[in-house]
C-alpha cells in the first residue's frame, strides 16, 4: 500500500514539474526572438517606458510595441500606465533571475 502512495506522490511531482516545464517552454519561446532578448536585457530589473525602450533598442515604436505585447501576453512583462506613458517591467522573480543570468552571459555591457 505504501508503494501506491509513493507512486501517487511521484506522479503528482511529475505533473507539477511537467506544468513548470510547459510554462518555461512557453516563456523561453516568447523570449527567443533577438529583439525580445534585447528588450529584456535592456529592462533587466528596471522599469522603463516605451519611448526609453525604443531609444535603447533603436527601432520603431510600432515594432517595439508589438514585441512588448507578446512578452506581456505571455506573462513575462507587466505594464502600468502613468498619464500618457506606458511603463514595462519583468513580472516574475524567476524570469528576472533568468534575465540576470542572460545579461551576464550575453549582454555584459548593458
Amino acid at each position: 500500500m505504501s508503494l501506491e502512495v509513493n507512486e501517487e506522490c511521484g506522479n503528482e511531482r511529475l505533473m507539477a514539474r511537467s506544468e513548470d516545464i510547459d510554462r518555461a517552454s512557453r516563456s523561453l519561446k516568447a523570449m527567443s526572438h533577438p529583439l525580445r532578448l534585447k528588450i529584456l536585457c535592456i529592462l533587466g530589473d528596471r522599469e522603463l517606458h516605451v519611448q526609453e525602450i525604443v531609444e535603447a533598442v533603436g527601432t520603431t515604436q510600432s515594432n517595439i510595441s508589438q514585441h512588448l505585447a507578446i512578452l506581456r501576453d505571455k506573462g513575462i512583462l507587466a505594464s502600468r500606465k502613468d498619464a500618457n506613458k506606458v511603463f514595462y517591467r519583468v513580472s516574475d522573480a524567476r524570469t528576472l533571475r533568468l534575465i540576470g543570468m542572460m545579461q551576464e552571459v550575453f549582454c555584459p555591457f548593458t
